[in-house]
């Protein structure tokens, strides 16, 4: 593999070089993935493309196009930086894409990953009826990607999104009006449900934070560049989970449904409730660890919910 600068700059021309250079470089560095790309590949394309202001999507057609000598030495910097500081792609381009949209993000939220996309893609069929939801509510919305692409599905309905933290709240506004959807989306600081408004939702999705303290230890680098407070819940990972579990039945209507991401926790709260039939949810495009439970299950099992939280 061509390995110093001038030699790069000097053998490798095209987009195509660039993208698959890039790919090398990270595999023998060892970088971590899975915070918006699951390949060294999908990084290295992601990371190239933007750092020559091209879209994530650009065509096939134009990889083979030559960059000049100072698109070519960005790239290398792009590099060299992702491969030094050991911090994920999306913060170094302040951009992520979920559910086929594009999210601004630094070092205060989360980068988007959740394969909830899949499910706002296909409106939560067949678990509510499209046209009937009128309410949505999204719990640790971060970026706020999760409401936002529930208000471009469900344009009829009104999203409300509650985060925690100021910080990433600031970044939630800043995506709000980069989508001109101030009118749809309502944000509140607010930990879980303590300061919204008395509501009942057709649909509450969350992603939360659901990693487990000594798991989150052991996490490479790049994880550790995220927030804790959106990623560390406890000796368990379910210290915020059973709280939403606990309160959902006083904010869902009566058809409405839950869904949480709980990812590796997934087993762990399986085994603390082993009487309530979550449903796992299964994606064409990849993830697990999220589930489904309707408002009847959610009332029918809310006193366990409740003795779970002591």
């Amino acid at each position: 593999m061509t390995t110093t600068p001038s030699e790069v700059l000097t053998t490798l021309s095209t987009i195509r070089d660039y993208i698959r250079w890039a790919a090398s470089r990270f595999t023998e560095a060892n970088v971590s993935f899975g915070q918006g790309t699951l390949t060294a590949l999908d990084e290295a394309a992601a990371l190239v493309l933007h750092t020559i202001y091209q879209p994530y999507d650009l065509s096939d057609a134009y990889l083979n196009a030559t960059l000049s000598l100072d698109e070519r030495q960005n790239v290398i910097d792009m590099v060299d930086k992702r491969i030094s500081n050991r911090v994920p792609v999306a913060y170094l381009t302040h951009e992520a894409m979920f559910a086929g949209l594009s999210f601004y993000v630094d070092e205060r939220v989360l980068v988007p990953r959740s394969p909830i996309a899949e499910l706002i893609e296909q409106r939560f069929a067949p678990w509510v009826v499209p046209e009937d939801v009128q309410s949505i509510l999204d719990l640790c919305t971060g970026s706020a990607c999760i409401a936002i692409a529930c208000a471009y599905e469900f344009p009829d309905a009104y999203v409300d999104a509650v985060e925690i933290s100021k910080d990433a709240m600031i970044v939630a506004e800043k995506n709000v009006r980069r989508h001109h959807l101030e009118d749809a989306v309502t944000l509140y600081h607010s930990d879980l449900f303590e300061e919204l408004p008395e509501h009942r939702y057709d649909i509450i999705v969350s992603n939360p934070p659901y990693v487990a303290i000594e798991e989150w230890t052991h996490l490479p680098a790049e994880f550790h560049a995220e927030p804790e407070i959106a990623l560390k819940a406890g000796e368990t990972g379910l210290d915020v989970v059973i709280r939403i579990l606990a309160d959902a039945d006083n904010y869902l209507t009566e058809k409405g449904i839950l869904i949480i991401e709980v990812g590796s926790s997934a087993e762990t709260l399986q085994d603390t409730f082993p009487e309530v039939p979550f449903y796992w949810l299964e994606f064409e495009r990849g993830g697990d660890g999220v589930f489904l439970l309707t408002a009847e299950q959610v009332n029918y099992h809310h006193q366990l919910f409740i003795a779970a939280l002591k």
